[in-house]
C-alpha cells in the first residue's frame, strides 16, 4: 500500500503511530518490491513533525480521532489528503501577547542599560563571574534577568563612584558577597563613607581594602561614631584603619572611643593621636593599662610628660612595643654598651626613631665601627657626634642597603670597605644607586665587589665617566666591556689618558673640555703684576756681606 492510500473508513495506514492503537498486518516475506516514494509536501514553518521512537503509545490513553475525521480536538485538523504529517504547537492567543509585550519591554530596557553599561559590562562578560541559568522550564522573568540586572546595577553604581571597570570583575569574583546585596544599600554605604570623608580616592581605597565595610548595617553605626571622636582633622588614613580594624574584628564606636579617650588622658594632642592611628591603628584593640605602661616606662627615663606627646608623635610604634619583651631589654642594652641615662635621653629625645632598634643590633654596628681602618679624618668625621649617633646612623644605612636587595652580612661589608658611605646622606646614596640599576644596568651585589662606587663623587666622576663609555659603546668603539671596577678604580690620569685623550670628540662629552664649560681663571688679567715682588738694589751688597761671613767661617 503506497503512502496517500486509504486504508479504509477514511483511516491512515500509519493510524497506528497517532493514536489509533492498531498495527497493520504485517506483508508477506515474499513480497520485496517497495513501493516507489513520493515528494512530501513542504512543511509549514513552526510545524515539528513527531518521531515514532519517541512516542510511546498508552493502553489507557484514549484512541485520538485519526486524520481527515472532524473532531473536538483543538490541536487536530482536517487535511483533504488523509496524511497526518503532524501537529502545530500552539499557545493560546492571551499567553502569546503577553510573552511577546514582556519580551518587548524586557528587550527596550536592557538596550537603554547595554548603552549606558556596555563598557564595564564588557570587563565582566569576558571574565569568568559564574551567572547561574535556571532550566528553561522556570519563568524567564525571575532569577536570570533579576541576576541579570542586578549585576549591570552594581557595575553602574561602582562606575560612577570612580571605580575602574577593568578591575571591576576581579572585585567581584573575590567578593561575591556583593551580588546578593542590594545596590540601594550599597550607594547608601557609599554616601555614608563620602560623608566621613569627601574624597573619591578614599572612597575606592577603603572599599579596596576591607569591601565588608559596605555592609549598611556596620556603618549605620559609625555614621555618628566618628564624630564622637572629636578629632575633626582626622585624615582619611586613620578613618579607613579604623573601619577596617572595627569590622574585621567585630570592634564597637565605643570601644575606639575607650582608647582615644585615654590616649587623651595622658596629654596626646590630636596630631599625635591621628598619627597614632595612621601608623599603629591595633592600638584599638590595646586596654588602657598597658597604653598608660608604656607612657610611665618613659616618664620613668626622665622624660618629662610635654615631651611625650612629641615622642608618640614622631614614632608611633612604641605603641607596638611591650615593655617588658622590647622596652626593658633595650634600654639595658644601652647601659652595657657604656651610654649613660643622660645620654639616652638625650639620643631619644633627639631621635625617638632610635627606640625602634632591635636587640643587639645597635651593639654590632659599634663593633664594625671601632673597627674600621681608614683615615684618621674620615673617622673622625663619624663619630664627631658620639657613638651613639654614629651607630644609629650606620643601623639606617643597613636598612637602606638591605632594602635595595643586599643581604645584612653583606650591607656591613660594604660599609665597612666604604666607610665614606655613612657620611653620605641617604638620597644621595639612593642616587648613586638607581643610576648604577637603572642607567649603567649594573646589579646591586656589584657593590659588594666594587663599593668604592658609593665614595666616589656622582656628579664629577661617575657621570662623566659613564657618557664616555656610553659613546664607545653606541659607536661599536670597545673591543671589551667596560665594568664598574675599571670604570671606578681608575685614576683620573689614567681614565683620561686611555679613553679620553686619544679621541677628541671624547673631550666635549668628559665634561671638562665641554663647549659650555667656561673656565675661569683664579684671578683677573693683569693681576700677576701687582703679586711682583719689589726689587731692592742694596741686596747686591748684603749678599756679599753674607758670601764673606760664611768664608770666614770655614
Amino acid at each position: 500500500m503506497g503512502r496517500g492510500v486509504s486504508s479504509g473508513g477514511g483511516q491512515s495506514s500509519l493510524g497506528y503511530l497517532f493514536g489509533s492503537g492498531e498495527a497493520p498486518a504485517p506483508k508477506p516475506a515474499t513480497n520485496n518490491v517497495q513501493a516507489p516514494s513520493q515528494k512530501l509536501a513542504p512543511v509549514v514553518n513552526h510545524v515539528i513533525p513527531e518521531k515514532p521512537s519517541s512516542v510511546a503509545p498508552s493502553s489507557d490513553a484514549p484512541k485520538q480521532i485519526p486524520a481527515g475525521i472532524p473532531g473536538s480536538q483543538k490541536n487536530n485538523y482536517y487535511r483533504a489528503d488523509g496524511q497526518n504529517t503532524g501537529n502545530f504547537l500552539t499557545a493560546p492567543p492571551s499567553i502569546r501577547i503577553n510573552i511577546q509585550a514582556r519580551i518587548g519591554n524586557d528587550n527596550k530596557k536592557m538596550a537603554l542599560r547595554n548603552i549606558i553599561t556596555r563598557p564595564l559590562f564588557h570587563h565582566i562578560t569576558k571574565s569568568s563571574i559564574p551567572i547561574t541559568i535556571p532550566p528553561f522550564s522556570q519563568s524567564l522573568s525571575k532569577t536570570p534577568l533579576s541576576h541579570h540586572r542586578n549585576l549591570i546595577s552594581l557595575c553602574t553604581l561602582f562606575q560612577r563612584y570612580g571605580f575602574p571597570p577593568s578591575d571591576f570583575p576581579d572585585f567581584l569574583k573575590t567578593n561575591d558577597f556583593l551580588l546578593n546585596s542590594s545596590p540601594s544599600e550599597i550607594e547608601k554605604s557609599f554616601k555614608i563613607l563620602l560623608s566621613l570623608n569627601p574624597s573619591q580616592d578614599f572612597l575606592v581605597s577603603i572599599v579596596n581594602g576591607c569591601p565588608r565595610v559596605l555592609e549598611h548595617d556596620f556603618l549605620e553605626n559609625w555614621e555618628l561614631g566618628i564624630l564622637q571622636l572629636r578629632i575633626y582633622n582626622i585624615t582619611s588614613v586613620a578613618i579607613r584603619n579604623v573601619l577596617e580594624i572595627s569590622r574585621k574584628f567585630g570592634l564597637s564606636p565605643d570601644d575606639v572611643f575607650r582608647c582615644v579617650k585615654c590616649l587623651k588622658g595622658l596629654g596626646f594632642s590630636k596630631g599625635t593621636i591621628t598619627r597614632v592611628l595612621e601608623i599603629v591603628p591595633m592600638v584599638i584593640m590595646s586596654n588602657d593599662d598597658k597604653i598608660r605602661g608604656r607612657v610611665e616606662f618613659l616618664m620613668g627615663l626622665g622624660i618629662q610628660r610635654r615631651e611625650i606627646d612629641r615622642v608618640f608623635g614622631l614614632f608611633p610604634g612604641i605603641m607596638a612595643f611591650g615593655v617588658e619583651n622590647r622596652l626593658k631589654p633595650l634600654f639595658d642594652e644601652f647601659g652595657d654598651l657604656g651610654f649613660s641615662l643622660s645620654e639616652i635621653r638625650r639620643e631619644v629625645l633627639r631621635e625617638p626613631k632610635v627606640l625602634g632598634l632591635e636587640n643587639g643590633e645597635l651593639s654590632q654596628c659599634l663593633e664594625m665601627l671601632r673597627s674600621l681602618k681608614c683615615r684618621a679624618a674620615i673617622k673622625d668625621d663619624i663619630f664627631r657626634d658620639g657613638e651613639f649617633r654614629a651607630g644609629y646612623k650606620v643601623k639606617l644605612r643597613i636598612d637602606f642597603l638591605r632594602r635595595h636587595g643586599l643581604i645584612y652580612r653583606d650591607a656591613f661589608t660594604v660599609l665597612w670597605k666604604e666607610p665614606r658611605v655613612i657620611l653620605y646622606a641617604i638620597e644621595d646614596i639612593e642616587k648613586k644607586i638607581d643610576f648604577m640599576v637603572n642607567k649603567m644596568k649594573f646589579d646591586i651585589q656589584c657593590l659588594v665587589e666594587v663599593p668604592e662606587y658609593l665614595g666616589v663623587n656622582f656628579d664629577k666622576q661617575v657621570v662623566p665617566r659613564f657618557n664616555v663609555i656610553e659613546y664607545f659603546c653606541a659607536s661599536d668603539g670597545l673591543g671589551d666591556e667596560v665594568g664598574l671596577r675599571n670604570l671606578v678604580k681608575l685614576s683620573r690620569m689614567r681614565f683620561y689618558n686611555m679613553y679620553v685623550k686619544p679621541y677628541p670628540e671624547c673631550e666635549k662629552i668628559y665634561g671638562r673640555f665641554a663647549g659650555d664649560v667656561v673656565v675661569r681663571n683664579r684671578h683677573p688679567v693683569g693681576m700677576w703684576k701687582i703679586f711682583r715682588p719689589k726689587q731692592y738694589p742694596e741686596s747686591g751688597n748684603d749678599v756679599k756681606n753674607i758670601k764673606a761671613y760664611v768664608e770666614s767661617l770655614s
